[in-house]
């Protein structure tokens, strides 16, 4: 199971980019500076690799990702005595739409391809990329690390974050293969009966006294059970072709889309699954998807009926949003539920930026994050989160005023 940074990359290089080298007037060389350090890692001899270029802003819509190289080689090759290391790096969208300061990312793959990370300075991807690989000062000459020996476990939220790069997350489960077949055939049943089915294979969990544990380990068991059947799944589509003469583009590209669309699907309704059997085994009282004003559909209100109830104390309404990834989509959850000012929100999102979690706390939106996530946020934003054990007994606590 790939639990550490070895898995994924052998090696990386991180800084903050510098004027010159985003200034279309000087950059137009395509050389990244301060690039001694990797002499360390990729040594003396010319080397190219298949690079992906990814520029990670916390809105969605402003992420954009490139394919091209990188080229480590030595201008003076031919020189006698001298040598002058050059990191070169091919045209794409990403350098140019950069600003001085933000964070990049260079690392070499297991696979021996690379990856060129940017993100904005102050945003949630730069806080979660410092944290996965264990950055704190960051200055204009690459920090160079080998990783090809580290063993640290990354846990849930190192790859929540190595997913949230495109880097397929390789695991199956061998030993679960066959009953998967057995019981599902070579198809995916509804979202609600393969999170009642990955729930039953986790055992040694406890609802009432770990139910942030129990939460992240019945998350994890579904995601590698899905994993394991969806392999065999687009396997079997990959070896039957696409279209009557097995090249139809477009049908393989709609094939594509339809697995990313079910993975996103997917993980939100298992995320909300678990939740609501989680609140039932603690005898909490709530609505799940009931529709409020202009047709909105919190995830979670609790309790039950009240929220329709116009004689019930409004303080004694509670509601939950529930998101995956919080990012720039936590701002939705402020408009469901009009009778409820002070909002919760639940997300397995690591490290979301002090700017953020600041506005959520301006927008009375309180953070619920699962225990094993919080130490990827930093100290005095640790002391504004709440974990889902404390969700539960705050609204335990209004439920006996009922």
């Amino acid at each position: 199971m790939a639990n550490s940074l070895s898995s994924y990359f052998k090696s990386i290089g991180a800084k903050r980019l510098s004027r010159v080298e985003i200034d279309p007037k000087t950059s137009h060389q395509h050389e990244l500076n301060g690039i001694a350090g990797f002499k360390e890692i990729f040594g003396l001899d010319p080397i190219e690799f298949k690079t992906k270029f990814i520029y990670l802003a916390d809105d969605e819509d402003g992420i954009f990702e490139n394919d091209g190289f990188l080229k480590w080689y030595d201008a003076r090759e031919k020189h006698a005595t001298r040598t002058e290391h050059r990191l070169y790096y091919s045209d794409n969208q990403v350098i140019p739409i950069s600003a001085e300061g933000d964070l990049i990312i260079v690392g070499v793959t297991q696979k021996n391809d690379a990856v060129v990370l940017v993100a904005p300075s102050g945003s949630t991807s730069e806080k979660q990329l410092l944290w996965l690989f264990n950055l704190s000062e960051v200055q204009n000459k690459f920090i160079v690390k080998d990783l090809s020996a580290d063993k640290t476990d990354i846990g849930f939220a190192g790859k929540y974050i190595i997913a949230s790069l495109g880097i397929e997350i390789e695991e199956s489960e061998t030993d679960d293969l066959e009953k998967l077949i057995t019981l599902f055939g070579k198809k995916f049943p509804p979202t609600y009966i393969f999170s009642e089915y990955a729930r039953s294979t986790v055992k040694d969990i406890s609802i009432i006294e770990a139910p942030d544990e129990t939460l992240i380990k019945w998350l994890e068991r579904e995601e590698l059970l899905f994993r394991t059947l969806e392999n065999i799944i687009v396997k079997e589509k990959l070896t039957t072709g696409f279209g009557k003469d097995n090249n139809d583009v477009d049908e393989f590209i709609s094939f594509s889309l339809s697995v990313q669309n079910r993975r996103k699907s997917r993980a939100g309704h298992s995320f909300e699954n678990h939740l609501a059997v989680i609140f039932e085994g603690n005898k909490l009282s709530f609505d799940k998807g009931k529709t409020t004003e202009r047709n909105n559909k919190p995830d979670f209100l609790f309790p039950k009926n009240g929220y329709t109830d116009p004689s019930f104390d409004i303080e004694l309404l509670t509601m939950l949003g529930v998101k995956t990834t919080a990012k720039d989509r936590w701002r939705q959850v402020l408009s469901e539920a009009d009778k409820i000012p002070y909002k919760h929100l639940i997300t397995l999102e690591p490290a979301i930026s002090r700017n953020q979690t600041d506005e959520m706390l301006a927008k009375n939106l309180q953070l619920v994050i699962p225990k094993s996530i919080i130490p990827t946020y930093q100290k005095d934003q640790q002391l504004q989160l709440i974990c889902l054990s404390d969700f539960i007994t705050y609204v335990a606590k209004k439920q006996a005023f009922i």
